[in-house]
């Protein structure tokens, strides 16, 4: 029997991980030759098949949006991926813990696209000139590998982590709000576990939308109306326990509390 790497295995190969709650070793290790760039086509294959699945691409998020992070992955700017509407989170629907591999919980400022977005040369001022609208945003995410133990190239295959995702019932427009300000408190069971404010999504949230309209314009691919934006973590990512209440508390954007 062939075992030989290709885009399609990766693809297939995550998804199967991601049904079965199956962790892995990491697959450059298997695989040398899974770069960024086979990675992102991996990405984007994975999308088709859940397209062929009957779901629906809702929106995109970023991940590696801070410097530490960019340096602990040894990655030079930040990776984008997608969103469906499998991973949104509706009403009271409790973190599908049992469906999960180890979910953890990270806080991010989510923008509501109006205007199409596409690249090249979109810059942060015209990328936020596209938004429509500004919510919280509480994500869950879950790799696929044992421990978050991936390489760059790996994290990308695998969707940037993704997992469920839920947004705050607080639609603000982004005038007259300073995103590189908004503060947030991520709380686990009562108790603030970290806290950080926009600025810690390069420099500034728009940066992130900017950043991600370019880097999907090299795929083909545009930001679309109606879509929504995740634009990174702002805290480090907390593991959420079963049982755990999970919440974020934004300075302007309101509230989101979600429960495993």
């Amino acid at each position: 029997m062939d075992t030989a790497w290709d885009i399609g295995r990766v693809a297939d190969t995550l998804l199967e991980a991601e049904r079965s709650r199956t962790a892995r070793t990491s697959l450059a290790e298997e695989w040398p030759d899974l770069d960024v760039e086979r990675a992102y086509r991996a990405q984007d294959l994975a999308l088709r098949r859940r397209h062929e699945q009957g779901e629906t691409t809702v929106g995109i998020k970023l991940g590696l949006t801070s410097k530490a992070k960019q340096q602990q992955m040894k990655g030079t700017e930040p990776s984008v991926a997608w969103l469906t509407d499998a991973m949104e989170l509706d009403g009271d629907r409790p973190i599908p813990h049992d469906s999960m591999i180890h979910p953890r919980a990270e806080p991010e400022i989510v923008f509501v696209m109006r205007d199409r977005l596409r690249g090249p040369g979109v810059t942060a001022a015209s990328a936020l000139a596209a938004v429509g609208s500004v919510v919280a945003g509480l994500e869950i995410i879950d790799s696929r590998f044992a421990g978050y133990g991936f390489t760059l190239p790996d994290a990308i295959a695998d969707n940037n982590s993704s997992g469920v995702f839920a947004t705050g019932p607080v639609v603000r427009s982004t005038e007259g709000l300073d995103l590189a300000l908004e503060g947030c408190l991520l709380e686990v069971d009562g108790a603030v576990v970290d806290s950080a404010a926009g600025a810690s999504v390069l420099g500034h949230p728009a940066q992130a939308l900017a950043f991600a309209a370019n880097q999907l314009a090299r795929r083909g691919h545009a930001i679309e109306p109606g879509w929504l934006v995740l634009t990174g973590g702002m805290t480090n990512a907390v593991p959420v326990e079963p049982g755990a209440r999970i919440a974020a508390h934004f300075t302007s954007l309101g509230s989101i509390v979600l429960s495993a």
